[in-house]
């Protein structure tokens, strides 16, 4: 998989993609993440990316001309399966929709900044708008960083066992049952004797039932 980030503020997204489960991804060639720094397509001479919006009104937007020739000059180079642009009101991000991202080959993600992008880059350009959430964040790099790391988990290869992400919550429409580790007893504090038990069956039903209880309670909306 293949994956361009655009953005005006590359170094946010540095720590991400360095450490951890992204970046051995990366070491691995399992995933290449490319960020691409859209002041290098700014209007010159000062490589502008925001002007004020037309109508009045407070804050600045990101111009059309810089995305565009950045978003032309990235499609020559290869052909892309979605051009996702991160943004509050966009899509709320599910686990369903990761799992699709998943099995692309190539994907372009735009981050927002200011007061948004001019309408005509939505209009024209973009496939999917995505949003992590119903609040406002100074611009899209969290956001970006957010969905490629739910993505480029599940690519085959990436976790140790590639088991584990199917059993992650939401995968099923269902939150992750209780899990526990050694000691079984602390403090008094002591696990269920089933997992204890050595029986696979007795302990998948028992944490399918754990799930489906801890859903009711906490999430009832996703048994809808």
């Amino acid at each position: 998989m293949h994956i361009d980030i655009i953005t005006v503020h590359p170094p946010l997204l540095e720590s991400p993609f360095g450490h951890s489960i992204l970046k051995r991804a990366v070491q691995k060639n399992l995933v290449s993440v490319n960020v691409i720094n859209l002041r290098d397509y700014g209007i010159e001479p000062h490589k502008k990316v925001d002007d004020y919006a037309f109508g009045g009104g407070a804050g600045m937007v990101m111009m059309i001309e810089p995305i565009a020739n950045c978003i032309n000059a990235l499609k020559e180079k290869r052909s892309y399966d979605e051009i996702i642009y991160m943004t509050p009101d966009g899509e709320t991000l599910k686990q369903q929709a990761c799992n699709y991202y998943s099995t692309l080959k190539n994907i372009m993600v735009l981050c927002g900044h200011y007061k948004g992008i001019d309408e005509r880059i939505r209009e024209h350009f973009i496939t999917k708008e995505i949003s992590i959430g119903d609040y406002v964040l100074s611009g899209g790099e969290l956001p970006a960083a957010v969905l490629c790391d739910a993505i480029i988990r599940l690519l085959p290869g990436v976790l140790n066992d590639e088991t584990s992400a199917l059993s992650d919550s939401f995968q099923d429409n269902l939150l992750s049952p209780p899990v526990y580790t050694r000691p079984a007893d602390y403090n008094g504090w002591k696990i269920p004797e089933i997992l204890l038990s050595g029986h696979s069956k007795n302990i998948d039903d028992w944490r399918h039932q754990q799930a489906l209880e801890r859903t009711k309670i906490r999430r009832p909306d996703l048994l809808l």
